[in-house]
Parts: structure tokens; C-alpha cells; sequence
């Protein structure tokens, strides 16, 4: 599922995704490493890097320039990544059938990700 708001009403846009199915902790390796860079920067790291969180990260970085890009009219080429933070879903609890009629537990992790995308070209006309 995957939310769109935004904040800072004239040159703040971001996007939402939430009970994504990873470990905060993985999902935050990859997230700091795209923290502050360029809209087109980031994309190209994501495409290249070879961890299974990219995949989930880089769809929220293309709704959100989406998003700015329909919503308030931005050029993709003038974004960064003003802030990036993953917080901790829901724990999915199963019971797995073992031997002698046991169940054992298993837990499956979720996480919220949030990235908000900054235009920098509004930002300097208000300064």
C-alpha cells in the first residue's frame, strides 16, 4: 500500500509505503545510501545495487517524483532526497507444522518506508 502527501506546502512532495515485507534493518542499508543525493542519482544506485529492498524503495522514488511531478508541476531533474527514514510495521506471526505434532513460530517483519523529495529550484525563488 502506498500513500502520497505532501508537506511543506510549496516545495516538499512525498510518498508512503507501508507493511512492506523486510526487516527494517535491511531496508535502511540501502535507504542511507541514497539519503541527500539528486532524483537522477538515485535512481541509477538503486538499479545497480543487488539487494532485494531496492525493488520496494525504488517504485516509492518514482511515486513520489510522480507525484511532484503531477501534483505541484516539478522538474525531475531539479529533485533530491531531502529525507529518507524507515520505521518498523507489524510483525506477520505463522505457526509452521514440525515433527511429533510441534508447531514452530514464524515471524515475518514489516516496515514503513517515507521518502520525501525537495525541489531545489522552488526552494531558491523563496529564499
Amino acid at each position: 500500500m502506498i500513500k502520497k502527501r505532501k508537506t511543506d506546502r510549496y516545495t516538499e512532495v512525498y510518498a508512503i509505503g507501508q507493511y512492506i515485507s523486510m526487516s527494517a534493518q535491511k531496508a535502511r542499508r540501502v535507504i542511507d545510501q541514497i539519503r541527500g543525493r539528486s532524483y537522477v542519482e538515485t535512481l541509477m544506485i538503486l538499479e545497480l545495487m543487488p539487494y532485494r529492498a531496492c525493488y520496494p524503495i525504488l517504485k516509492l522514488v518514482y511515486s513520489a517524483a510522480a507525484n511532484a511531478n503531477h501534483n505541484m508541476r516539478f522538474n525531475e531533474a531539479s529533485l533530491i532526497i531531502s529525507k529518507a527514514e524507515v520505521n518498523e510495521g507489524n510483525t506477520v506471526k505463522k505457526v509452521k507444522p514440525r515433527a511429533r505434532g510441534q508447531g514452530y513460530p514464524i515471524k515475518r517483519p514489516t516496515c514503513h518506508i517515507t521518502i520525501v523529495l525537495k525541489d531545489l529550484n522552488i526552494e531558491e525563488e523563496y529564499l
